[in-house]
């Protein structure tokens, strides 16, 4: 693709206003009770953070700060693990975002963590993805983070439907499922030890129609690849793996350029899009409505073992 102006990075799909009565009313009490949520973080605790990867759940729940906050105003830096092997659609876009709302953006990378010898692949071609969990925890360290704020929603996997709002994690980062704090007429406990810290998910109860219905009616700017595009992709286990230099095809694997989007965005080695021509947030809604495959199920290679589970990696210290 070829590369795009910051303006162009933050331009809209335009689409036609919706009428008062289809505009979702439900979304108001989601997003009221999102920045609720990101107030009280700026309230209780130190110093906290903002997961941000350009990613949509993360734009949304960006969005919700600025309206929480202000530009210019928001009171906790934004942090990225990248892998290195990131979209440069979806990296470019984070940068521009975060200078146009004059927010602090840290970005830490697993390829740091590797010359540093806390990360040692078992192979070159290995994913990165399961190694973010080591960054992280660097990242918390180094800045003495008390609570970090991410996007996951309940509906994306069954470990994430186990967790709270403010989900507490140990001295090692470590989350334990079955030691969970009530959180009974939506208060909070956000009691720590020296050296814990709290993960907390502003959009928990947000679905990903919820989240497209959102993006359409605040008109939210979103990367090139959630949208309809064409792209080589070979069939692999069910899935459209995208060809890149860091996914090529395999012997025998034949290549087809399809009309394809993104239902989400990661590193490159493990995240698939779907087959699609939906190229407005209206479209996607449409898609979604009939999608009978979880998000996550549809796109993501390194959920499919059991090594590099979801709930695996959040009781090793993911986010």
């Amino acid at each position: 693709m070829n590369a795009r102006t910051e303006p162009e990075l933050l331009q809209p799909v335009l689409h036609p206003q919706r009428p008062d009565h289809l505009s979702n009313a439900h979304l108001d009490a989601l997003e009221e009770e999102t920045i609720f949520i990101l107030r009280e973080v700026a309230a209780a605790f130190e110093r906290p953070t903002l997961l941000f990867s350009g990613g949509k759940d993360s734009l949304v729940m960006l969005k919700c700060a600025e309206k929480a906050f202000g530009v210019g105003r928001i009171p906790y830096p934004l942090l990225m693990i990248d892998t290195g092997h990131n979209f440069h659609e979806v990296t470019d876009f984070r940068d521009a975002r975060a200078r146009e709302l004059e927010a602090d953006l840290i970005v830490r990378s697993v390829e740091d963590s590797m010359k540093r010898g806390s990360v040692r692949l078992a192979h070159p071609g290995e994913s990165r993805n399961v190694h973010q969990s080591v960054t992280l925890l660097e990242a918390i360290d180094e800045f003495r983070f008390d609570a970090l704020i991410g996007g996951a929603r309940r509906d994306e996997e069954k470990a994430r439907a186990k967790e709270r709002i403010f989900s507490h994690r140990d001295s090692f980062g470590q989350w334990q499922p079955k030691a969970q704090r009530p959180e009974l007429w939506t208060l909070f406990n956000t009691r720590l030890q020296p050296g814990e810290h709290f993960r907390v998910f502003p959009i928990s109860n947000w679905t990903e129609l919820d989240v497209w219905q959102y993006i359409e009616r605040e008109r939210i700017a979103l990367p090139s690849l959630y949208y309809s595009h064409q792209r080589d992709v070979v069939e692999r286990k069910g899935l459209l793996v995208p060809v890149t230099e860091l996914t090529p095809a395999r012997a025998g694997e034949t290549v087809e350029r399809r009309d394809v989007r993104f239902r989400t965005v990661g590193d490159i080695t493990c995240t698939c899009p779907v087959e699609s021509t939906a190229a407005s947030a209206a479209e996607i809604v449409i898609e979604t409505l009939a999608a009978d495959v979880s998000e996550r199920g549809a796109t993501r290679m390194d959920d499919k073992t059991s090594e590099a589970s979801m709930e695996k990696r959040k009781k090793d210290g993911y986010f």
